[in-house]
């Protein structure tokens, strides 16, 4: 996934998170196996207690990770035991409450029988969540598919594969059908995906371009943050981002990240990190004057920089994948937003 929004289960209030591997994982059911329990696949299991689930659909699950035992990601042959613990998990909350569709207008970059692409306006939150009810990317989805008797937009098996958060801007993939949303899954799991991102950050990095790799997790001080933790620390995951310096400006720079994993703000936290907060990025430091020298017109153009993009200035530009359909290689690109682009523009005309 790519960094999670905001308003969703941040403050771990919604429901249990859990940690596998590459991926933040809400809890959507959980089983306990009997003391009596005789050794038995764990497709099976889950058919027995889940009448309205097919097997295939729970091997399809099994094989994007999305069951485990104990913790623990399995494959649809592992034999359940006496006492194990068996959750099946998603890559969003559950829907405590009914989602109701609602006329957001949707920037939708392809659709087709499996899938669609759309490119997020930066200020849309993505999934219904603590503080958010009504006026998400998952309202707008409802709306579009309320004559498309195949989706049912709270069907934890449909929708979202990923999530940008609400002040970031730019594509998503959607998946329309229970395969597409397994394969699309499988694909975010095992890396293979694309995802390159477009941010403006402060300072011009001294290295041109790296690799940072750090433990991520919350912040112990502030939950509403995300920190780098000590490489022992087990409250930490393995965060990979790849940068490269594609526009030095003055004070600024222009900087493209890939993504290797996608944790909660990892762009975030890794260019702050460095040293280069993001542009704005109040939850991360950004949102204060942090290269030039201080003064009266100085401060005025900062301050008009803010109101031009009032948000960390981030995009998400590009997102590639294999169709789960075709099998065929799909890559779409994003161009920058407005109040993006004219926040560049300002800097540019800003004398060296």
């Amino acid at each position: 996934m790519t960094d999670i929004d905001d308003d969703v289960a941040i403050d771990g209030e919604e429901l249990r998170i859990i940690d596998s591997g590459e991926r933040e994982l809400y809890e959507h059911f959980r089983f306990v196996a009997d003391k009596g329990q005789d050794l038995l696949r764990v497709d099976k299991f889950l058919v027995i207690r889940m009448q309205k689930s097919s097997r295939n659909r729970i091997q399809q699950a099994a094989e994007a990770g999305c069951i485990l035992v104990n913790g623990k990601a399995v494959k649809s042959n592992y034999r359940v035991k006496p006492l194990d613990v068996v959750q099946i998990v998603m890559d969003r909350p559950r829907y405590e409450n009914e989602i109701i569709a609602e006329d957001i207008p949707l920037n939708i970059v392809y659709e087709d029988d499996a899938l669609l692409v759309v490119d997020k306006p930066a200020g849309l939150v993505v999934h219904p969540g603590h503080g958010n009810y009504s006026g998400t990317l998952v309202n707008a989805l409802a709306w579009h598919f309320k004559d498309n008797p195949n989706y049912d937009v709270s069907d934890p098996r449909l929708g979202l594969v990923h999530r940008i958060d609400k002040n970031t801007s730019g594509l998503l993939v959607i998946a329309k059908t229970p395969d597409a949303k397994t394969a699309l899954g499988a694909q975010f799991f095992a890396k293979t995906t694309k995802r390159e991102y477009l941010a403006l950050v402060w300072g011009i990095p001294e290295q041109k371009q790296g690799t940072v790799s750090t433990m991520i997790g919350r912040n112990p001080k502030d939950r509403l943050q995300m920190a780098v933790l000590p490489d022992d620390d087990p409250n930490g995951k393995r965060a990979v981002t790849h940068y490269e310096v594609v526009e030095p400006l003055t004070h600024v720079a222009l900087v493209r990240c890939v993504l290797e994993t996608g944790r909660t703000h990892q762009i975030r936290v890794h260019m702050r990190h460095l040293g280069h907060p993001l542009f704005c990025d109040e939850r991360y430091g950004g949102d204060k004057i942090l290269r030039g020298v201080q003064g009266a017109a100085y401060k005025r153009f900062i301050d008009g920089c803010f109101e031009t993009c009032p948000r960390q200035a981030l995009h998400a530009r590009t997102l590639g994948f294999v169709h789960p359909v075709t099998g065929k290689e799909m890559f779409f690109t994003s161009e920058l937003p407005a109040d993006f682009t004219a926040l560049l523009e300002r800097w540019r005309k800003l004398p060296g």
